[in-house]
């Protein structure tokens, strides 16, 4: 099965093949953490839950912004600070799974406690874009303000059509993305 990878000058590659089927793996706390153990990494996360209004172009993907539950994150490698991720859940979703508003969601993440509640994600689309870094994101990630970073901008749905998240990864520097498309 597809897996991350972390080389040895700090380089991960991001395998998005299979990373949302492992994201409970050995009792992980979501993607992030099984596949940063699976690669040999030490994950750890510093999470800020906050409700409020979601920007206008998540809104926009979102359907309402007034009250929408903000997970704020800073995903670490060890000591070292390796991507920053917003994950916008509108209010509908925590109502069903109240989890998703907590500091530990538990084992497989907000999108196990999601599937409990019977609004399991059957597609996920990822726009990678590159953007300049604000100067909180600089500062964090030890970037010149100005410089572009990838962001990856994670939609997900239910089969049904419904948008349960948006999250927006903001990635330091030494990031690989890898997409695998079936063909047949």
């Amino acid at each position: 099965m597809p897996s991350n990878t972390i080389d040895a000058d700090g380089t991960i590659t991001r395998d998005a093949r299979s990373r949302y089927r492992q994201r409970a793996e050995g009792g992980a706390h979501g993607a992030f953490e099984a596949e940063t153990k699976r690669a040999g990494g030490t994950p750890r996360a510093d999470v800020e839950v906050t409700r409020g209004a979601a920007p206008a172009d998540v809104a926009a993907v979102l359907g309402d912004s007034a009250d929408t539950v903000i997970r704020s994150r800073r995903m670490y490698d060890g000591e070292r600070l390796v991507q920053l991720c917003d994950t916008y859940i509108p209010a509908f979703v925590a109502e069903a799974a109240p989890a998703v508003a907590q500091l530990d969601t538990g084992a497989g993440g907000i999108i196990s406690r999601m599937a409990d509640a019977g609004l399991t994600q059957a597609e996920v689309v990822e726009d990678v874009t590159q953007v300049p870094a604000t100067a909180e994101q600089a500062e964090a990630l030890g970037v010149e303000e100005g410089e572009l970073l990838l962001t990856i901008t994670h939609t997900g749905t239910t089969e049904d059509g419904r948008v349960v998240e948006v999250s927006r990864h903001t990635l330091g520097r030494g990031w690989t993305l890898r997409y695998g498309v079936p063909l047949n």
